[in-house]
C-alpha cells in the first residue's frame, strides 16, 4: 500500500513532464532525420555512369582507371566497388570478400543513429499512454474531491490525458516513417552496389 501511495503522489504531480519528454524526443528525432538525409544525399552517385566506366575499363582491362575515379567519389557504392577492385589481384573470391566487408561497413555507417528513430517510433505512443494514465488518475482524484460531480477541473484533467496520447502518436508517426524510408534507401543502395560488383566478379572469373 505504501508503494501505491507513493506512485499516486507521483502521478498527482501532473503529466506535463511527459509532454516535455515527447517534445524533446521529437526534436532529437527531427535532427537525426535531417542529418541522415544530408549524409545520404551528399554521398549519392551517378551509378549508371559508374557502371558504364567499369564496363569500359573491364573491356580494356584497365582497372586502375576506374579505381582512380572511384577514389574521388564520396558514394558508399563507390567505396564497395573500390574494395573489390583492390582485391582483384587475388582473384574473384578475394574481391568478393573485400566487397562484402566494405558493404557491411557501409551499411553500419548509413544506418548510424537510425536505431533512435526506430525506438522513438515504437515507444512514443507508450510514453503518451503514460501521460494518459497519469491524467486519468488525476481525473479520478478530482472527481473524488468534487463529491462525484462533474467539474471544470475534472474535464481539464481528462482533456490533458487525451492530449498526451495524441502527442505520443504524432511524435511516433514521423519517426517511424523516416526510419522506414531511410531503411529502403539504404537497402536499394546496397543492392545497386552488389549489382555493379557482380560485373566485376564476372570479369575476374572469366580471366
Amino acid at each position: 500500500m505504501e508503494l501505491q501511495a507513493r506512485l499516486t503522489d507521483l502521478a498527482m504531480m501532473g503529466a506535463s513532464w511527459v509532454m516535455w519528454v515527447l517534445v524533446a524526443l521529437s526534436i532529437i528525432g527531427f535532427a537525426i532525420a535531417m542529418e541522415r538525409a544530408w549524409v545520404l544525399a551528399r554521398s549519392a552517385a551517378d551509378l549508371d555512369r559508374v557502371r558504364e566506366d567499369l564496363r569500359v575499363s573491364l573491356a580494356q582491362n584497365d582497372l586502375p582507371a576506374v579505381q582512380a575515379r572511384l577514389a574521388r567519389s564520396r558514394a558508399f557504392e563507390s567505396r564497395i566497388l573500390a574494395a573489390g577492385i583492390a582485391g582483384a589481384p587475388g582473384g574473384a573470391a578475394t574481391a568478393e570478400e573485400k566487397m562484402q566487408g566494405a558493404a557491411s561497413l557501409a551499411k553500419l555507417q548509413m544506418e548510424r543513429r537510425l536505431a533512435f528513430l526506430g525506438t522513438v517510433g515504437s515507444n512514443a505512443p507508450f510514453v503518451g499512454l503514460l501521460g494518459t494514465v497519469i491524467g486519468i488518475i488525476r481525473a479520478f482524484h478530482e472527481l473524488d474531491q468534487s463529491g462525484g460531480k462533474v467539474s471544470a477541473g475534472l474535464m481539464s484533467e481528462i482533456g490533458e490525458a487525451l492530449v498526451a496520447t495524441a502527442v505520443g502518436i504524432l511524435v511516433a508517426l514521423p519517426a517511424i516513417a523516416a526510419f522506414n524510408y531511410f531503411q529502403r534507401v539504404i537497402k536499394a543502395r546496397l543492392a545497386n552496389a552488389d549489382a555493379i560488383g557482380r560485373d566485376l566478379l564476372a570479369h575476374l572469373k572469366a580471366v
